[in-house]
């Protein structure tokens, strides 16, 4: 706290010395622009008097010249020979400046150290009976008579408008954050100032700049709105130190208690959040130190995932998928020893160690898991979903832990290829050949299967599209499988024309329930376009343990087929 007092005491006298040389900065270059400004304004008054020695002191046309003269800052221009004012530009409303200023009992003294000491004096503010306030700025002219001889001619006189006259520098100066003060003597033998404008703050130990105009002290100062302390930065400093050694004096209560958690946030790095069993990262670190300790034991690790997956989420949505993926977690837990590292991969690919185990003890026991029933809930109903598994022995399939998972991961992809929902333990020679089938199947399949075919739910009341393949599409003229589903909505009682609707519909059926699957049923196909195509489908009721009955429909072009094969059809 000492350190924090030293700080801010040190922070507060730099930042007051650094206002003070700013301001004083700010004090001199706008005080230089305000007493020019003002000189400026008195420099009509040399005008006047040129003109009144060049024409033997007189001016023609005053008011022509006088009206060049003016401008926004000037109240009015005047002659005053012999010290009696008797022009005046404009005339209008100044009648009541035709006086004699030698003899005023205001102006009179003033008026006569000007001509006596031959100075341009200033003499205001005062209040213009126009409104506002000026400064008289009086010049006095000397004129040589035909023999040579000096005589005091008279005045030339500006009304100076304040604070038009320098309102440039002092709105500039505000703009800048700064308070300000004009102030000049009464006189020029006094030392009492007086002020000529300023700004509606108080000014507290103000910087300023002095100057002269004439014979007379002219003083400008000038302070910050917000004063000579920033207390905004003491206040931040303030704060921030004082919270630097709040948290130092936390730090060791926090050191401690980091030291009590380390091994519960380490857990926690380790834990996938949303089954609450070891990640990929933590099971593979755990598996490695497992296998590490006891290298000569043998380990079984097994690879599952859930078989499609990706349709759970279509169809019931992410959340759903989550609480299938959680109910398996849940499942192993309870299923497996306590012993058993669970994991999960990422997505819906699980794993688990088993220590102290070969093929042999452990076939038994994976088969039951594979074959255990698993459910998820969704509006009210239970749904089931499968898995298929693949498992590979350490030692005797692989000499590592990243060794042993490639080989479960082989086994997992055999089990794909032969229909999923199984269980199978590695053997050599999977490494590759399981992946590669599998996809080039997929791939195959519904790439370039040759023929036109949907698949549809085998349902009376929801008769619903899952898919259709390119050749189909095309043979539709459907963009996309979003646009069939689109136009269809989904449904493949809206594939068939109406008028033939009840009775297609009618006919598959009653072959389905008379028990013949291999028959074939002519209709018109609605296209894309809103026309239709005359075709002969092939359908095939299955059951899939995901979606219940589906049909597999095979679609053939009736024009077609008659006219490729007209001859066959004739005999």
């Amino acid at each position: 706290m000492c350190l924090v007092s030293l700080i801010v005491y040190k922070t507060d006298a730099f930042e007051k010395e650094q206002r003070h040389t700013t301001a004083q900065l700010n004090a001199a270059t706008y005080g230089e622009r305000i007493k020019n400004e003002i000189v400026n304004g008195t420099e009509i008054t040399d005008t006047l008097e040129q003109i009144l020695i060049s024409d033997d002191g007189t001016i023609k046309h005053f008011n022509t010249i006088a009206k060049n003269l003016m401008s926004d800052s000037i109240e009015s221009v005047q002659l005053a020979p012999h010290g009696v004012v008797t022009d005046i530009y404009p005339a209008e409303g100044n009648e009541a400046g035709k006086i004699d200023l030698l003899h005023d009992k205001d102006r009179g003294e003033i008026s006569c150290y000007a001509r006596d000491n031959h100075t341009v004096i200033t003499q205001g503010p005062f209040e213009l009976k126009q409104g506002d306030y000026g400064i008289a700025v009086r010049n006095p002219v000397y004129l040589n008579d035909e023999n040579g001889q000096e005589y005091f001619w008279g005045f030339t006189i500006v009304i100076l408008r304040v604070p038009e006259i320098f309102s440039d520098s002092i709105s500039a100066l505000s703009n800048f954050g700064y308070e300000y003060k004009l102030s000049k003597t009464d006189t020029p033998w006094s030392d009492t100032y007086e002020v000529v404008c300023q700004s509606d703050g108080n000014l507290t130990n103000p910087v300023s700049y002095d100057f002269t105009i004439g014979e007379e002290n002219w003083r400008f100062e000038v302070m910050p709105v917000s004063g000579w302390r920033n207390a905004k930065l003491i206040a931040v400093i303030i704060g921030l130190y004082t919270s630097i050694v709040f948290v130092l004096s936390v730090l060791i209560w926090v050191w401690l208690t980091a030291k009590e958690h380390k091994n519960k946030f380490q857990k926690l790095a380790h834990m996938d959040s949303l089954t609450n069993i070891y990640n990929r990262y933590g099971f593979d670190e755990l598996a490695e130190e497992m296998i590490a300790k006891n290298p000569n034991a043998p380990y079984v690790v097994a690879l599952f995932d859930i078989d499609n997956f990706k349709f759970i989420n279509d169809i019931y949505g992410h959340v759903y998928g989550d609480r299938a993926l959680k109910n398996l977690a849940d499942s192993m837990k309870s299923f497996f020893p306590s012993d058993t590292l669970l994991g999960r991969n990422g997505g819906d690919e699980f794993c688990i160690l088993l220590p102290n185990c070969t093929y042999d003890d452990v076939k038994e026991q994976l088969q039951q898991f594979t074959m255990l029933p698993k459910i998820f809930s969704c509006k009210g109903n239970d749904y089931p979903f499968y898995i298929s598994l693949g498992y590979a022995e350490y030692p005797i399939a692989a000499s590592n832990r990243a060794q042993l998972m490639r080989c479960a991961d082989a086994a997992l992809y055999e089990v794909k290829l032969h229909g999923k929902n199984g269980c199978m333990a590695y053997r050599e020679g999977l490494h590759s050949r399981s992946r590669k089938q599998l996809g080039f199947a997929l791939k195959d399949i519904s790439e370039h299967l040759p023929g036109a075919f949907i698949i549809y739910r085998a349902d009376k009341e929801n008769d619903e599209l899952f898919y259709a393949n390119h050749e189909f599409l095309h043979m539709t003229g459907y963009k996309d499988i979003d646009e069939l589903f689109k136009l269809t909505k989904k449904s493949f009682r809206n594939l068939i024309r109406e008028d033939e609707q009840q009775q297609i519909e009618a006919s598959i059926w009653q072959q389905i329930d008379s028990g013949n699957e291999n028959d074939y049923i002519h209709f018109h196909l609605r296209k894309a376009d809103g026309t239709y195509l005359s075709v002969l489908d092939h359908g095939r009721i299955v059951e899939n343990q995901q979606y219940g009955r589906v049909f597999y429909v095979l679609f053939m072009d009736w024009a077609d087929m008659h006219i490729r094969y007209s001859d066959k059809f004739s005999e």
